[in-house]
């Protein structure tokens, strides 16, 4: 069993982002993975848009990533990079706070013209904080990601398919089994 922290960098309350985390989040519980989720949304603007590093909410994340054996990081994609509240949050952190640790970088948007984001602006800053794997990640289109009557998540059926492999190879990652 790993600890894995997922972190949603969505600025809304209605997030299909943290939605896909939630999926990724279910996924992993059913892998035996003991799983965490922040929402960085939920922090103080004040605490995001200071210079304290030393700040308590800003240390306990930092603390929650360094039990973490890995960090599932989703972020929607606007003007073709990770959000703003992301990179607040990111900037506040440790310079190699994702030392040692696999992640998954994760990304929703509107349209399929975003889909490098990925790879040319999220992947580069979470390697330049020493994570010791990336694995492949993934956009996902908002209109894959849909809310059921009962509240629940329904993600389209490749995005679902897409999501549980690429849940397994992070678990795999990870150097746990999968099942």
């Amino acid at each position: 069993m790993a600890r894995v922290l997922t972190l949603s960098g969505s600025p809304s309350a209605v997030s299909r982002t943290t939605r896909l985390l939630g999926e990724a989040a279910r996924r992993l519980d059913a892998q035996h993975h003991q799983v965490t989720a922040v929402e960085v949304r939920r922090l103080p603007a004040d605490v995001l848009t200071g210079s304290d590093v030393h700040h308590p909410a800003i240390a306990e994340i930092a603390e929650l990533i360094r039990e973490a054996d890995g960090v599932v990081v989703g972020t929607p994609i606007y003007k073709a990079a990770y959000s703003g509240l992301l990179k607040c949050l990111l900037d506040l952190l440790p310079q190699y706070a994702l030392a040692g640790k696999t992640v998954l970088p994760l990304a929703t948007g509107g349209s399929a013209a975003h889909v490098l984001a990925v790879d040319y602006a999220l992947r580069p800053v979470l390697s330049s904080m020493g994570a010791a794997h990336v694995t492949q990640g993934w956009f996902v289109l908002d209109s894959h990601i849909l809310a059921s009557p009962d509240g629940s998540t329904d993600l389209a059926p490749a995005a679902a398919t897409a999501l549980d492999d690429l849940v397994d190879r992070f678990s795999a990652a990870l150097g746990t089994s999968v099942g």
